[in-house]
């Protein structure tokens, strides 16, 4: 199960499956309720973390057991990939905070979220190779674009584990956050997040998106228009105000 928690604008989504956090129906069916509730009362920032030993251990194999024919597998593949699709498409930052092994799908909502953090301890991985599986919730296709292709494919390939130290220099990782109070930090880098003008960060993430669908030229057409959106919220309006009185680096934000 998941737990969806709100700490003022920030919301805190755990991974509660003990002991490893696999992968399963009812485990889908508490994220896909998360996002709803997100939608539907959206957070400033998003942190999502997990509790136990390990980030999680993988995919319950007896899903992939259940399916009886490749039109069946579809079926089941397209409702996985719902998950980090809806997460990616949230309007708000979205940080995932990694402080153990993280395998298959917890990797590959990882990578649908903003930004990673992670421990020196954690590792990641798409094992999917040991039971002649692709990944297919979007981490192969998402690692690529952080990554580069030839990266992507030797990680499915080999369907190692990376050390967050290793994913960081390939660019997959933003932050390693030392061991001690990794929790308390990733917290507290999401928080700034949620308090910073977030009507502006999802305006980034829209060109972003379209940078990511169409290259420079598609973001080139679509910023002006996205960034002017913003001369009508209350965050830019009081931050100019606060700069051109105060100076800068002292307005505040709320989202609006």
């Amino acid at each position: 199960m998941t737990h969806l928690d709100r700490e003022g604008d920030l919301a805190v989504l755990t991974i509660d499956e003990p002991p490893l956090n696999l992968y399963t129906t009812s485990l889908q069916s508490s994220l896909l309720d998360a996002l709803s509730s997100l939608e539907t009362t959206p957070a400033r920032a998003l942190l999502i973390r997990a509790e136990g030993r390990v980030v999680s251990g993988g995919v319950d194999v007896a899903l992939f057991d259940a399916q009886r024919s490749a039109a069946e597998a579809r079926v089941f593949l397209d409702s996985l990939m719902t998950v980090p699709d809806r997460l990616a498409a949230l309007p708000f930052p979205t940080v995932f905070a990694a402080h153990g092994l993280c395998l298959t799908w917890a990797f590959e909502v990882a990578l649908a979220c903003d930004l990673l953090l992670a421990a020196p301890r954690a590792k990641f991985g798409l094992v999917e190779k040991v039971v002649g599986l692709t990944p297919a919730m979007g981490g192969t296709q998402r690692l690529a674009a952080r990554a580069g292709v030839v990266r992507a494919k030797e990680f499915v390939y080999t369907g190692e584990t990376y050390s967050a130290t290793a994913l960081a220099q390939w660019n997959v990782v933003n932050r390693v956050l030392p061991d001690e109070d990794f929790d308390s930090a990733a917290r507290a880098f999401t928080a700034a997040l949620a308090a910073g003008p977030t009507r502006a960060h999802a305006a980034t993430k829209r060109v972003l998106a379209h940078f990511e669908h169409g290259g420079v030229p598609e973001a080139n057409a679509r910023v002006t228009a996205i960034a002017a959106e913003l001369f009508d919220t209350e965050d830019l309006r009081g931050a100019v105000k606060s700069f051109l009185t105060d100076g800068p680096g002292k307005a505040t934000f709320t989202g609006r």
